[in-house]
C-alpha cells in the first residue's frame, strides 16, 4: 500500500534517523512511503498546555495535509494518540462540524508504528536483526492511550541476533510528560531515576521504546549516571539487517 509518514517534530528536529529507519523499513516491506514537506507539529504540546487555538490550528493543518492518505503512519505513540484520542475532543470544543466529520473520516487511517505492523499488516517478523542485549519500555500513549499491547514486543521477540530482556516496573511512566518534566522536576526526576535503576539493572547495553520523547529523557538519565546503556527507537531496531546495523 501507499503510507504517508508523519515524522513528528521531535523526530525532525532531533532525531532524523528514526523517519529514515521508519522509511527502510516499510520499503523493506514492500510499501511505497511518501512524504509530505508541509507537515509540522500534530499540536500535542500546545493543547496539554492550554492553548487551544493554536492547537485547533495545527488539528486542521493535519487533517488538510493528510485527509487524502489511504493510511497514515507514525513512529511515535504520542503524536498518534493525540490524532485519534484528542482530535475530536478538539474538534468539539471549537464546534466545528465539519471538522469532526474529518477528524472521524481520518483517525482510523492513523496507526503508531508497531501496531501499523502487527495489527493492520499482520507482520510479527520484519527480518531485522540487531546483535546487542536490549530492554523495552512502553511509553504512556501507546500503552494507555492506544492499547497496542504487545505489539512492540512481538516484533523485538523475532529479532535476530538479539537478547530481549525483561524491564522489571516497565508499565510506570518515565516521568517525562512533556511538560509534566518542567512544571514537576523533583517528581518528574524521582520517577526517572526509578526507570534508569531497572534499566541498568537488567544488564541491558540498550533501552528501545516507540517515542524518541521519552527516550530522550530516559538516555539523559542514564547518561549523568554514567552507565554506559544507550537508547535506540523501536524503529531503527526492527530496520537493522546484518548488512546494516543502526548503532
Amino acid at each position: 500500500m501507499h503510507i504517508d509518514l508523519f515524522l513528528t517534530c521531535v523526530n525532525d528536529a532531533l532525531f532524523p534517523a528514526t523517519g529514515q529507519a521508519t522509511v527502510r523499513l516499510l520499503e523493506r516491506l514492500g510499501h511505497t512511503v511518501g512524504f509530505n514537506p508541509a507537515q509540522t507539529c500534530c499540536g500535542q504540546m500546545h493543547l496539554n498546555t492550554g492553548y487551544r487555538d493554536d492547537a485547533l490550528d495545527l488539528v486542521r493543518k493535519f487533517v488538510r495535509d493528510f485527509k487524502d492518505s489511504e493510511v497514515v503512519v507514525m513512529p511515535s505513540g504520542s503524536c498518534a494518540a493525540m490524532v485519534r484520542e484528542l482530535y475530536a475532543e478538539a474538534a468539539c470544543w471549537a464546534g466545528d462540524d465539519e471538522l469532526l466529520k474529518d477528524v472521524e473520516d481520518l483517525a482510523p487511517r492513523v496507526f503508531e508504528l508497531s501496531e501499523f505492523l502487527v495489527n493492520k499488516l499482520g507482520v510479527t517478523d520484519v527480518g531485522a536483526y540487531y546483535p546487542h542485549r536490549v530492554t523495552y519500555h512502553p511509553t504512556c500513549h501507546a500503552m494507555r492511550a492506544l492499547r497496542v499491547g504487545d505489539a512492540p514486543l512481538q516484533l523485538l521477540r523475532n529479532v535476530r541476533g538479539m537478547t530481549l530482556v525483561e524491564l522489571a516496573g516497565a508499565n510506570e511512566c518515565c516521568g517525562f510528560g512533556g511538560t509534566f518534566a518542567v512544571k514537576n522536576p523533583d517528581v518528574s526526576a524521582a520517577m526517572l531515576t526509578d526507570k534508569a535503576r531497572h534499566i541498568i539493572d537488567t544488564g541491558a547495553e540498550a533501552c528501545t521504546a516507540g517515542d524518541n520523547s521519552c527516550l530522550l529523557h530516559i538516555g539523559g538519565g542514564l547518561h549523568r549516571l554514567r552507565s554506559g546503556a544507550r537508547t535506540v527507537h523501536l524503529a531503527e531496531i526492527l530496520a537493522s539487517t546484518e548488512q546494516e546495523v543502526f548503532i
